[in-house]
């Protein structure tokens, strides 16, 4: 499974995944702050990454318009606001678990959110 992290989420995350021998990068390392929702998730499709995110709403509703459109994505997944953005090694440690139940990813449509 590969990841790209959303600008709302560390680039120190990416880094901890790397650490445990992952595919991991970030908005913030890639210089894509800046750029659309949308335009971050088809990035992470056309990269094969699973796009992973604190906005739940927006990439709900973009996953939704996936589907409608028959554009398939890498997968979403959404760290709950009770995991706070500074908890980076509960984040790693979350998407470690994600990474090791899901060895060759996330469906094209999928959403899910950590636990």
């Amino acid at each position: 499974m590969k990841f790209y992290l959303d600008a709302d989420l560390s680039p120190r995350i990416a880094e901890l995944l790397r650490k445990q021998a992952l595919d991991a990068v970030s908005a913030h390392e890639l210089g894509k702050l800046r750029i659309p929702d949308k335009d971050q998730l088809a990035f992470a499709a056309r990269e094969g990454r699973c796009l992973v995110t604190r906005d739940a709403r927006h990439f709900t509703l973009l996953s939704q318009e996936a589907v409608r459109r028959q554009s398939p994505h890498a997968g979403i997944i959404v760290c709950p606001p009770r995991i706070r953005g500074f908890e980076f090694g509960a984040i790693a440690d979350a998407l470690i678990r994600v990474a090791e139940r899901y060895p060759g990813g996330l469906g094209g449509y999928d959403i899910i959110y950590l636990d």
